[in-house]
């Protein structure tokens, strides 16, 4: 196929683009939309479940529950970046932390940011852990869907290069010579941000939100499946999506950081199919 046979991306990143910078903010962009759509599906989520009686948690304690989550997620999910992608800049300036102009989240750090919020929350309020993560783990994958399709809008995270007749031609990704289109220059490449939003999101949130409502399952265990859901089709998906940190053991650091989540998904499954209940 000819250059001129594929799509250039030309996706503006703005929901809304304001005429002149306000404080330092140009405009209201997808990504932080999608931020927002993700807390309040959360939000929403809780708030049909104690109506169903799966979780008791008043208004006032799921107000104060997203707040914590919102830290998760945001502290999580930037130290997480600065950690496990840009380690060694972040040694040299720990103040790019808080750079978020610049970008910069890791789904595995906002993991971690998310549980220790969780595990925080219910402490302070004697609350079942195990039942409010799994509440939250078979709701969480919308929000991973939204981010990254927010991500393709703007134009980031792009796959490898490919002749597929859907591939994409993203502007900011570096012009390089590929011997499957035989030409230097800006390279057609998979749209994996869109394949990410299907299968680390919409098919783990379908076989969640099905398992939650109609299927038995021990406290714990969705949480465990959701973790091993995510890691395996991250680690598939990976294969489609160009690195964007160095390899570690020869695999990109999406795939290694997701087996060890995998390890630790199927650990966790295993605890709550044999210590915990069983409930509807």
């Amino acid at each position: 196929m000819e250059t001129n046979d594929y799509w250039v991306h030309d996706l503006s990143p703005f929901l809304i683009e304001f005429p002149t910078t306000i404080f330092g903010i140009e405009g209201i962009r997808y990504y932080g939309v999608a931020y927002l759509l993700g807390f309040f599906a959360v939000w929403y989520f809780l708030k049909i479940c104690e109506q169903k009686g799966k979780l008791s948690l008043n208004a006032k304690d799921r107000s104060d529950l997203m707040t914590y989550l919102i830290l998760g997620v945001l502290i999580g999910g930037r130290l997480g970046y600065v950690l496990f992608y840009d380690f060694q800049d972040f040694i040299r300036n720990p103040f790019l932390f808080f750079r978020i102009d610049q970008g910069g989240m890791a789904s595995h750090g906002g993991f971690i940011g998310v549980s220790l919020a969780l595990l925080i929350f219910c402490q302070n309020r004697n609350l079942n852990s195990l039942k409010l993560v799994d509440c939250i783990s078979v709701v969480a994958p919308l929000g991973l869907a939204l981010g990254r399709i927010a991500n393709f809008i703007n134009g980031e995270l792009w796959g490898k290069i490919s002749t597929v007749p859907w591939a994409v031609l993203f502007p900011n990704s570096p012009m390089t010579f590929s011997s499957l289109t035989n030409y230097y220059g800006i390279q057609p490449r998979h749209p994996s941000q869109l394949y990410a939003a299907i299968s680390e999101g919409f098919i783990p949130l379908i076989y969640l939100q099905f398992r939650f409502w109609y299927t038995k399952a021990s406290l714990g265990q969705l949480t465990g499946e959701f973790l091993i859901l995510y890691s395996l089709l991250r680690i598939f998906n990976e294969v489609y999506r160009e690195p964007d940190a160095s390899l570690i053991a020869g695999i990109s650091r999406g795939q290694f950081y997701s087996i060890i989540l995998l390890i630790f998904g199927i650990s966790f499954w295993l605890y709550a199919k044999k210590k915990t209940p069983q409930i509807n």
